[in-house]
């Protein structure tokens, strides 16, 4: 039997694993993909994720940019010089595996290639069966993601959370294009495209991230997008994928359990980050189920409530950011976005020199003035 089970080896199950292991607790991490696995994902995380772990992160780093690069629709451009913490591109079939190894080193146990078909809680431990057997644990970890079935298994049917939909093109190297990272603003609605460098490519990716009445053709968008770089999408290969977004404080643990990661819905509703946020939620999971292995019968419960302390309030405000920008995104892209400071101040959330509280109340009275002017 092991002290915990985590399903699902993303940033979040992975941390969660390292974390659980370094503390000496007997940890077993199953994942339905043979790993490493590839997942579509941007790949931009802040250097600040770098202060979760006692180990360099640099070998699983495909690049460091330094400069970001602002367009609405394909014009008025703005770039912006990231002095202090450049962004880091990874690729999460390297990046997640290499923090799952580290766990590995420390005694943890993985099973790959392992599907859970159904979880029981009985006799004070979970009894998780899977395409390869059954698996026993005094504590349980859901990390598996937007699509997941562990939160609805574990009494969450309805959770709160925004799923918006993205599509993304892996575009090889040998195209041409430079190592700056691309946002830009009006060729999707209630949404944003982007172009992020890696060592061996480009991930081009359009999202929207509020509902729309009329359905968009990212693909056509992203051919659209793509022009703007001279990029030849003969070898691109394509991958559509759900995103769960934050959208209100909620409970996040159940008996002898967590969620975590995107099964938490822990992504920024505003900027999509969720590299970041899972990271951050598989630390203090596994500070969590340590605290609960040494009699704290509390620690579960008080999982929840850090997260509604140090994330979920912080969401609340980037999406009463993300509200107002989206309903006036050109508006918003002029006075706010096109302009240094307020680019740069983006970039100083995202790296974590400063949070949406900080900032946000200036942000939004910005915009409705501005709305009240027009």
């Amino acid at each position: 039997m092991f002290d915990c089970i985590i399903v699902g080896t993303g940033p979040a199950g992975a941390t969660a694993a390292y974390h659980l292991a370094k503390k000496g607790h007997s940890i077993l991490a199953i994942d339905k993909a043979i790993l490493p696995r590839y997942k579509p994902c941007g790949g931009g995380v802040s250097p600040v994720v770098q202060d979760g772990f006692d180990f360099d992160l640099s070998p699983a780093i495909s690049l460091k940019t330094n400069t970001v690069c602002l367009t609405w629709k394909k014009d008025d451009p703005v770039a912006i010089e990231l002095k202090n913490y450049p962004i880091w591109m990874v690729r999460r079939e390297v990046f997640d595996y290499f923090i799952l190894n580290q766990a590995v080193g420390q005694g943890a146990a993985v099973r790959d290639h392992t599907e859970v078909t159904s979880i029981e809680f009985k006799s004070d431990r979970w009894f998780v069966n899977t395409t390869k057997g059954q698996y026993c644990g005094r504590y349980l970890i859901a990390a598996d993601g937007a699509k997941g079935s562990m939160a609805k298994w574990l009494g969450f049917p309805k959770q709160k959370k925004v799923v918006a939909g993205a599509l993304e093109l892996e575009i090889p190297r040998g195209n041409r294009g430079d190592n700056q990272t691309y946002f830009e603003f009006g060729l999707v609605n209630k949404g944003y495209a982007w172009n992020f460098p890696k060592a061996d490519g480009f991930s081009v990716g359009a999202a929207a991230f509020w509902k729309e009445r009329k359905a968009q053709n990212f693909k056509q968008i992203l051919i659209d997008y793509a022009q703007m770089f001279d990029l030849n999408l003969d070898g691109a290969t394509e991958c559509g994928h759900p995103i769960a977004l934050w959208d209100g404080s909620q409970k996040l643990h159940a008996q002898n359990a967590l969620l975590a990661g995107e099964a938490a819905c822990v992504v920024d509703p505003f900027t999509a980050e969720g590299i970041r946020p899972s990271i951050f939620s598989g630390l203090k999971a596994a500070a969590a189920i340590h605290d609960a292995i040494a009699g704290n019968m509390n620690a579960l419960e008080r999982y929840t409530e850090i997260m509604v302390e140090e994330w979920g309030k912080e969401m609340l405000w980037a999406q009463k950011l993300a509200q107002i920008f989206y309903r006036f995104p050109q508006l918003s892209y002029q006075v706010g976005v096109k302009h240094q400071a307020a680019a740069a101040t983006m970039s100083r959330i995202f790296a974590g020199e400063l949070s949406y509280s900080d900032v946000a109340n200036k942000g939004i009275d910005l915009i409705r003035k501005s709305v009240l002017k027009v």
